[in-house]
Formats: structure tokens, sequence, C-alpha cells
């Protein structure tokens, strides 16, 4: 792939560029739009929530302008990001402990609406909102997440789009890159009395920085996104206030991403090769979403939202999984074997006559009869609902309550039908032998259908926060199998499942003068089971216990936490396993297992214009069970949980007097387990990483800078799964220019 980079984005900003401006809402209505849409709000009330709450605001991410999540999240304490292509295009991010392949244990939200391509059915997020157009991230953990369910063991990440501003404004970002990436965003919004309205646009391609075998073809990416966003309200004086906001999103991706990894031989000579067997590895997919939203203050004690949402995501990953080698007792029967198994047969008995034929393989050597697969990983999924929540607050006695009650009924869905192609290799190229035949790789749809409810009240009472909360989760799960049959005509073999699950939490806040607090909390943990009539749903209970400082210099926080599984669930998934697709997508019940750790967050300024932020997080985990399973192979109790890191730590420092600044951030991350075993070549390398980023504003409408990522250039493995060592980034400048209006 060589994308072009597109024109749409100069049209637009000429085209709404020329749009003139008009009034502004009031300053209040302003606030309760933002309520809509955030789950913690301003970030002052992270001080007051009864659990960790952070906000990693517009300014923060302004500071090294990242394209790629992984690097802007990791910042928050008690985050675990899961590497993979180095270029944040399906980030895997847990919290606390939960599993982060595909961000499949996490509540991922865009403004505080479901943004997995199916949460219930099949929650592994191959979409991920483009996070160009992101302007802030909301990380909500403990027992005040219980409100933002499925996943509520680890907690919730709620994404923050570009709001319409009150006043017309606008900007215009452009910036060149090493890689030949280009990267070009615009948006333009106003207000008026009773309309507002902003339109984005953003284009990203890059042709990557890895080189496959022999054909040289690089593995890049091109994205495309647009937004509009249209609000209608009444005066702001009006009786009964009433806003309806529309958001309609469309976005497009093709990226020549592979599951293939290297071998440790292989990768200490060249991080950044890729095997000719991955060559034709793409990926397609393309994102639309609907959002109704309607907001009514209806008087000063009650508050009245009601939100309508339709996401659609179709995407379709061609990519190699596995070697099928003929059985010479049987000629014409073969024998698949996995690319992992591949690499670590070479990794663990290099020189064997069996390493040296696979490494021949990966060499570009002829097959012969033996044969390449390569899968049409078609799926189409639709998520859809409508969620409604009643604030109210009042007070009884001295004690102010707010309490929030929110309902939820939700579908979704993830239909895959898929194929199989076989390949020979010869003189180093892939002949193709069979295209296949489409749902022989897999012909089925997973559905589920979802009701919950939450009740929390926030009581303030005196120098005491106290939040207690339930939540309410009824999910019916159904899997449709047809089979090899691609008309679907036959009856589909149907499989259900269903769990209804009372979810109670609590938490408090002492505030011990105007600076110091102590909070403390409880709340159950849980996630949805598969569809198969054997999986339980995962259950936990959570603790956390901590100490807040908030001075005029610098802010602190120190959390203890502990995670008591009785169940903890697994998934079968190609992304961090390499299991077979035909199980691709099914649960596993893991039993017990307990995670623990402390979380440190400390900022401010240690001189005036030097800003400073610390976080660190240790976390310790193992499985309280022991069990055998295709993912992690066998399990004993006392082992880790697989890509959790002991040790975490990032530091931002640098020099800001809002004309110019200099800042560096240091990332540390331990190695991790890639298994639980954590035997010879499953575990990771430590790695510190170095990004920096300068900045100067010529005037008050433009603005220069460049940023460095991976600075030392550093090359250790961050990832084995699923077929062999993976590389992050290497060092990669980019340059920009940001013109506001």
């Amino acid at each position: 792939m060589k994308p072009t980079f597109r024109l749409s984005l100069l049209a637009s900003a000429i085209i709404v560029g020329m749009t003139s401006t008009s009034s502004v809402l009031a300053e209040e209505k302003a606030s309760d739009d933002l309520e809509v849409i955030t789950i913690i709000g301003d970030s002052s009330n992270t001080k007051k929530i009864a659990g960790s709450a952070h906000i990693v605001t517009e300014a923060e991410l302004e500071q090294f302008k990242y394209s790629d999540v992984n690097r802007a999240v990791r910042q928050v304490p008690g985050v675990y990001i899961q590497l993979e292509d180095g270029l944040g295009l399906r980030p895997n991010i847990g919290l606390r402990g939960t599993g982060t392949s595909r961000t499949g244990r996490v509540s991922l939200m865009e403004d505080g609406v479901l943004i997995a391509p199916a949460p219930y059915a099949a929650s592994s997020a191959y979409y991920f909102p483009t996070f160009d157009r992101i302007t802030g991230i909301e990380v909500l953990k403990g027992p005040a997440n219980i409100k933002y369910g499925p996943f509520t063991v680890g907690g919730a990440v709620n994404l923050i789009s570009r709001q319409i501003p009150q006043d017309g404004e606008g900007q215009l970002k452009l910036e060149k890159g090493q890689h030949e990436e280009l990267h070009g965003y615009f948006y333009y919004g106003d207000s008026f009395d009773n309309f507002g309205y902003l339109v984005e646009v953003n284009d990203h391609q890059s042709d990557g920085f890895k080189t496959i075998d022999r054909i040289g073809q690089e593995t890049g990416f091109e994205k495309a996104d647009q937004v509009v966003k249209l609000r209608f309200n009444t005066d702001t004086d009006a009786n009964v206030y009433q806003q309806l906001d529309i958001k309609l999103q469309n976005s497009y991706e093709e990226s020549d991403q592979s599951y293939m990894g290297l071998t440790d031989v292989d990768f200490a000579a060249n991080p950044y090769r890729m095997y000719g067997v991955s060559a034709g590895d793409n990926f397609k997919g393309k994102h639309q979403q609907v959002v109704l939203n309607y907001f009514a203050d209806l008087n000063d004690n009650f508050d009245l939202n009601v939100t309508a949402y339709q996401n659609d995501f179709a995407r379709n990953w061609y990519k190699t999984g596995k070697f099928y080698v003929e059985d010479n007792a049987n000629p014409g029967s073969y024998n698949s074997v996995s690319w992992s198994s591949v690499v670590g047969e070479i990794n663990s008995n290099r020189g064997s006559a069996l390493a040296n034929y696979y490494q021949s393989i990966l060499n570009g050597g002829n097959s012969g009869n033996d044969l390449i697969d390569k899968v049409d990983g078609n799926r189409a999924y639709l998520s859809e609902g409508v969620q409604a929540r009643l604030d109210w607050s009042f007070m009884t006695g001295s004690a102010d309550h707010f309490v929030q009650l929110g309902v939820r009924v939700h579908e979704d869905e993830a239909d895959r039908f898929q194929r199989r192609g076989y390949f020979k290799q010869e003189n180093g190229q892939l002949v193709s032998v069979d295209p296949g035949v489409w749902g022989d790789a897999g012909n089925r749809i997973d559905s589920a259908e979802a009701t919950s409810y939450y009740l929390t009240d926030v009581i303030t009472w005196g120098d005491w926060t106290l939040t207690p909360g339930v939540r309410y989760e009824d999910v019916e799960l159904r899997r449709d199998n047809w089979g090899s049959a691609p008309d679907r005509s036959a009856a589909a073999s149907v499989r259900t499942n269903s769990v209804s699950e009372v979810l109670p939490g609590f938490g408090a806040v002492w505030a011990i003068n105007d600076t110091t607090s102590v909070l403390f909390g409880a709340h159950k943990g849980f996630a949805p089971p598969g569809s198969s009539a054997n999986d339980k749903p995962e259950e936990s209970w959570n603790y956390e216990m901590g100490l807040r400082f908030s001075g005029s210099q610098y802010s602190s926080e120190l959390i203890a936490f502990y995670s008591d599984y009785e169940n903890l669930l697994g998934e079968c998934t190609l992304a961090n396993s390499g299991c077979d697709i035909n199980n691709e997508g099914d649960k596993f019940n893991g039993g017990k297992a307990e995670v623990k750790g402390v979380e440190l967050l400390v900022s401010g300024e240690f001189a005036e214009n030097w800003p400073a932020r610390l976080s660190y997080t240790f976390t310790d985990t193992e499985f309280g069970s022991s069990f055998d399973s295709n993912v992690w192979g066998s399990v004993d109790a006392g082992q880790p949980i697989p890509y959790i890191p002991e040790n975490q730590a990032q530091l931002l420092m640098g020099y800001d007097n809002q004309k110019w600044s200099v800042l560096t951030s240091i990332n540390y991350t331990d190695s991790v387990c890639t298994k639980p075993a954590c035997g010879e070549f499953q575990r990771t390398e430590e790695r510190t990483i170095v990004d920096v980023s300068g900045e100067v504003q010529a005037n008050e409408n433009v603005a220069f800078y460049a940023t460095i990522e991976n600075i030392t250039d550093e090359d250790t493995i961050v990832a084995r799964e699923p077929y062999g060592a993976r590389p992050d980034k290497p060092r990669t400048a980019k340059i920009g220019v940001k013109l506001s209006f």
C-alpha cells in the first residue's frame, strides 16, 4: 500500500473557514453540556470522587502531539499497555491487572458511549477512535466505576472528542515526519443563540518502520476520519432548557499490518524485518457512528439526559496464521502448525533438522508441497442502544445528595464470514494455490442483548463524601454457527448463555483538612461471559485505600488496591495467543486469582515554568487455581497473569513559559511474562523510552513544534504474541505547524 494524502483537509479548511461567527451560549449551559459526555467532569472533581480518577487534559495531550493513545495513557498510574504494532492502531489497554488484549476487559467509551465494536458479544476493540481528534482521556477505577459497565473489575476509559466551541474558532495542523509520515487535522465550529456546529477532518498516513523481505514492501497505514456535530437548543432563559446534540462520524483505515514476529536471533540482527510469508497481509476497516443526545434542565433539582447511539464497523484483516506441512505417510493430508510454534521450535531447538527447515521457509525457501495460509478475516459489527440518566440534587438536614439513576438497553453482534486461502512459496514469492471458500474459516454470528441499571448517591456531609451505589446487569448471549456452509441456508448450530448480576459498591472520602484527604472503597467486579453455557462471568471483589494531597505548588496521590477474583475469565484471541481461528472469541474460566498493587502520582512545578509529573505503579499478580487452557497452556497456582509488569513509571519534566517549551518524557516498563509459565522465550525485555518535544508560539495564531519519540532508539522485545518477537517504534522525528483562527 502506498497511501495518497487527501485534499479533503485543505478543502474543508477553506470552505468552513469562510463561515461567520456569532453569539455564545451561557457559561452554565456549556458546563452542563460537558457533563453529558464526560464521566468525571472538571479535573477538580477528581479530588472528591470516592475512587481513583484521572484526567489527561487537552493541554497535556498537546505537550507531545501523540497520535498513539498508548504513549498518552501510560502516564496514568494503574494503566497497563501491551504494545503490538508500535503505531497504536489497535491498542491493548488494561487497568489494575485486568487482561490487556484488544482493550477487551475495560469499559471503553467515547463521550460516555460504549465504543468497542461489540462490547458484550465480542469485546475485542479492533476499532479504536482516531486519537488525533481526541481532546481528553478519563480513567476511572474503583467503586465509582460501577456506573460504567459492563466491565467493572478494572475500570473505565472514556475518550473525549472535541466539543462544539462556544465562540467561532478553528485550527489547521500539518505535520511531516520520518517514514514518509504525513498528518493533517482541521476543525472549525461556532455557536449561535439556538444552534451550534463543529466540522472535523483528519488524514494521517505513514509508510511504517518495517520492511518485508525481498519485495521491499513497507508496513504503513492510511487513516481518514470525519466528524460533524450539530446542537439545537432552546433559549438559555427558557423555563426548561433543552438541548439536542447530533454526532455523525465516519472513518476508514487501511494498514499493511501482520501478526508475524521474529525469532530471537533474527530480532537481534534486525528488529524491523518482516518475513516474506507476511507479504500481502492487510487490514481494512470502516467505522460509522450516529449519536443523538437529549438534555433537559428540568428545574433546580432535576436534569435528564437520554442518548441513542449506533456504531457500525466492518473490517477485513487478511493475514497469515499457519503453516501446513504435508503428511509424508498420507500424501494430500496436512498437519497445521501455527507460526507461534514455528518460531518457538527455532528458538528452542536451533540447529535441528525441523528448526532448519522452518527457518528456511521464513527466509524465503521453497515450500514444496507444504502450504502457507492467508485468512480473510471478514467481519461486520453492530452496536446500538439507548441510555438514560436522571440527576437529582437535594438536601437532608446538613447533607447534600446528588443521586444518579441510569438505565441502558443495548444490543450488539459480530458477524464473521471468513475464508482461508493457501499459497506455496517459490523463489521467495508467494504463489496462490487455492483462494478458499467463504465460510470455511468462520461463519457465525455472536450476539448479545443487555439491560443494565445503576443507582448512586454522592452524599456530602461535613468533611465526608460518601458514595453508595449498585449496578444490575442482565445479559443474554447467543451464537449462531453455520459451519462451512457459505449460503447459511441450513439451520445454524445455536448455543446460548445468560447471566444476571447485582454489583454493589461503596466509597468514601474524608477531607482531613483543606489539602489532605483519605479515600477508601470496595465494589464487586464483573465481566460478561461467553455464549457457552459452561462460561461463568468474571467476578471479583475489589478494594482500595489511599491518600490525596493538593497544595499550592504540587499535588499527589497514593493508592493501594487489591482484587480478589472468584473467577478470572480468559479469552481465546489471535492477537494474544495464536489460538485456532475456529475458537477465536471463546471464553474460558480461569478460576481464582489475586491482583494487588500501589499507584503513585505526583505533579506540580518544582520552579516557576518548570513542570514535572511522576507516576509509578507496582503490581503483583498470581493465579489462585491450576488449570489447562489452549491459550495459556498449563497454568499452576502462584504463576503470574501475563503481560502485567511488576514495575512501571513515567517522569515528565521540562520548561514551559507559554511562549516556548521543551519537555521530556521518560517511561520505564519492567519485563513481563507472556505466558504464566514464564519460561525461556516467554518474557519481554525491560525498556526505557525517552520522548522529547519542543514548541515555539510565533504569535497568537501560529505555533511551530517538533517531537522525537524514542530518542535513544531503543529496540527491545516488547511483545512475543502471537507469532514471535516484536519491537516498538524506532527513533522517529516529526515537525509541525499549528494555525489557529
